[in-house]
């Protein structure tokens, strides 16, 4: 049995995280927020040690280290703000963990490298919550599209319209510094899986830019992508709006939709089961996508370049 960490207990994805320690046989021992909202605890492991403040949470776990205590952390699990994900992966390390880090593992592609170091430094091993990669319906489709002998491009429309309130723009979500603009925040994994899947990137347009929607054109080695982001739920396809719903996810693949809207809620305990089995998702991994983001996000706007701008009204979910 492994000894766990969790830095973000009170955050959305937390439970997850939670769940995927409790189902795969391991333990928590302690786990730091600041905000004191972590009822949660008491569903998976109500006897962790709880902290709101970083410094104890520090002293504690640097504690367990150097007296060999049978709570020593082996994994650190890092749900917290994309822009304290490097520090805090640095922190595992160097109490003696390995990190199991939410997506964007960090902001820019070069802090990669930095980490790769701080690595060989510590003899730690920094992981990464790639999940869509472990969900079976992208996996038969990359494998599909490695042994396909298909002269031309797969062409590929990604709509991602999730209906976020006001408060999200006063969050550290809605400050491009700390979330990394919403490319990065809530279309890392759809980038992640496309590069996984239809290789390297040959091109990059962004058309429209805004703090809540962004929309362009992708050349991969085997697709092209136009693709579009929004948090307005003025978006949403118009059956969507009028039944209430929030959130419209689709991806369109030579005119077909590819269904992986189901099996998402157990993935994380999969890549758990991943890493405790040493086949974890470690820093290059990362690398393509986060080096795309970064590009999104640093690259003017462009408007009437590239193919149509996606339109999410062409379908609704399957």
């Amino acid at each position: 049995m492994k000894n766990f960490a969790l830095i973000g207990a009170a955050g959305y994805i937390a439970p997850r995280h939670l769940a995927a320690v409790r189902d795969t046989g391991n333990r928590l021992v302690a786990a730091l927020d600041k905000s004191d909202s972590v009822g949660i605890l008491d569903q998976f492991f109500p006897e962790a040690d709880f902290f709101t403040e970083f410094e104890r949470f520090d002293r504690h776990l640097e504690k367990l280290r150097r007296q060999k205590d049978e709570r020593a952390v082996d994994f650190v699990s890092i749900a917290s703000p994309n822009y304290l994900h490097d520090a805090h992966i640095r922190f595992a390390l160097r109490v003696g963990a390995d990190a199991v880090c939410e997506k964007p593992l960090v902001l820019n592609p070069w802090n990669l490298d930095a980490l790769a170091e701080v690595e060989k430094d510590f003899g730690g091993r920094v992981y990464s919550v790639l999940q869509l990669r472990l969900h079976p319906a992208v996996a038969a489709l990359r494998e599909k599209i490695s042994v396909e002998n298909r002269p031309e491009k797969h062409e590929i429309d990604l709509t991602y319209i999730t209906g976020r309130g006001r408060w999200y723009a006063f969050s550290w979500k809605g400050d491009q510094a700390k979330s990394g603009g919403i490319a990065t925040n809530i279309g890392i994994h759809f980038f992640d899986m496309l590069t996984w899947v239809f290789g390297r990137v040959q091109e990059v347009i962004v058309q429209e830019k805004s703090a809540g929607r962004v929309a362009g054109f992708l050349e991969l080695e085997k697709a092209r992508v136009r693709w579009l982001l929004s948090l307005d739920v003025a978006d949403l396809p118009p059956g969507q709006r009028e039944r209430g719903e929030r959130v419209f996810r689709c991806l369109n693949i030579d005119g077909r939709n590819f269904d992986f809207s189901s099996g998402f809620t157990d993935l994380h305990t999969q890549v758990y089961r991943e890493i405790l089995a040493g086949r974890g998702f470690g820093l290059e991994e990362n690398r393509a996508a986060l080096d795309l983001v970064f590009r999104i996000r640093n690259a003017a706007a462009q408007p009437g370049r590239g193919p149509e701008i996606l339109n999410p009204d062409m379908g609704e979910n399957d």
